[in-house]
């Protein structure tokens, strides 16, 4: 007999209990479309954080204080204050894989104009960070080199603090904010980033320079961070090194001593983040594998329902000369068709489901041809295996004892 023969019997054995095969249908349905949401919601967020960062810049080098332990209590590294203006200068003098040099110096308070205000971030940066962190200016002029020797009290706003000191819409640029009791006066605005990968507003900041933070608001000598941006992407481990290598002498550590510093690469943190939300799509697409499995056994369960309905029917057709794997090939290929008819509609409810997830909770999500190809064979062999032992047990059925099934 045809497979096209086969294929006609187990529509028609279908259609008759439509609900029934439905129902069965379910169980791969629901497992299908989980797994397609699960895998592109991964995929997505792994490709946005890669992309976020990148555009940060995949050459740029983050020196930050090492986290230090003091009598049995570790500090973090935010309060362990070693990285001061020496640092940078022998950076700027000796590194030879490094094109940029910035420190940053922040503290969080109140930004005020008028009779508004609006807590934020407040970062004191050379004005190479800019490029650096490849941050554009939308209007005015960022500060200069000339504003950093004198401390000048100017500053850049982001689109948040613009959104929330200046809601009628009027250009800052020009005006003068108060930074808690400082006044700094706006001479430029930033172009929105919006959200970091971390759910951060990267509009929500302040950048005025360097030394105004130091000498007019911290009052301190030392910085919370070094931002540097490697000659080319493919510099970044050597000028790692380098950086590593200065800091070391100009903190005066001996050969024995652990760096009471950490530089941290922007290919790093990619390949770190990365792997994280590498490791949470197997474990989303685990969780949703076993609804697969679920449905695996309800096909196995019903297709033993299937066998013992039609035993007299398995009986009369083996009495007319079917052979046992036509019996065995029959089920079977009942078996697939709910497997793989449920797998078709899982796959369009899962590619719908990851579009709404977009459209309405603004997830990245991203869905893959791999993902719907491996579910097509998973809804495949599902079908197969889970089908072939109630298939089995119907072929090797006694045709005497068959017919003689009430």
């Amino acid at each position: 007999m045809s497979i096209f023969r086969f294929i006609l019997l187990a529509l028609r054995a279908l259609q008759r209990n439509k609900l029934r095969a439905f129902l069965t249908m379910l169980g791969i349905i629901i497992g299908v479309a989980a797994v397609i949401a699960m895998v592109a919601i991964g995929q997505g967020s792994k490709e946005s954080i890669q992309t976020q960062l990148s555009s940060m810049g995949s050459n740029m080098i983050t020196v930050l204080p090492a986290s230090n332990v003091s009598g049995g209590v570790r500090i973090g590294g935010d309060t362990y204050q070693v990285l001061t203006l020496d640092d940078v200068k022998a950076i700027q003098r000796q590194a030879q894989y490094v094109s940029e040099v910035s420190p940053v110096s922040s503290t969080k308070g109140q930004a005020i104009f008028g009779a508004l205000n609006w807590p934020t971030t407040l970062q004191g940066v050379a004005p190479s960070y800019f490029d650096i962190r490849k941050l554009t200016i939308q209007d005015g002029v960022s500060f200069s080199d000339a504003d950093v020797a004198t401390a000048a009290k100017v500053c850049v706003l982001g689109k948040t603090v613009i959104d929330n000191l200046f809601p009628s819409g009027e250009s800052p640029v020009g005006k003068v904010i108060r930074f808690n009791s400082i006044p700094l006066q706006v001479i430029g605005t930033l172009v929105p980033k919006g959200q970091s990968s971390f759910g951060q507003d990267q509009d929500d900041i302040i950048l005025c320079p360097y030394t105004t933070v130091q000498k007019r608001i911290l009052a301190t000598i030392y910085f919370q961070s070094i931002y540097a941006s490697a000659v080319s992407e493919g510099a970044s481990d050597a000028a790692t090194d380098e950086i590593t290598d200065i800091l070391r002498t100009t903190h005066r550590l001996r050969p024995s001593d652990e760096n009471n510093f950490q530089v941290r690469t922007m290919e790093e943190l990619i390949k770190t983040l990365s792997s994280t939300s590498s490791l949470l799509t197997i474990l989303l697409t685990a969780i949703a594998g076993i609804s697969l499995i679920i449905g695996g056994i309800g096909i196995m369960n019903i297709m033993y329902v299937s066998v013992k309905e039609r035993t007299k029917e398995i009986g009369l057709r083996m009495s007319i000369g079917a052979r046992g794997i036509d019996i065995l090939l029959q089920f079977l290929v009942e078996a697939i068709i709910i497997s793989v008819t449920g797998g078709i509609i899982g796959v369009i409810l899962g590619v719908t489901s990851a579009k709404l997830i977009t459209l309405l909770l603004g997830w990245p999500t991203l869905v893959s041809q791999s993902s719907i190809i491996l579910s097509f064979l998973v809804c495949a062999l599902t079908g197969v295996f889970f089908g072939y032992y109630p298939a089995q047990a119907a072929s090797r059925l006694d045709p005497i004892e068959a017919l003689r099934y009430e």
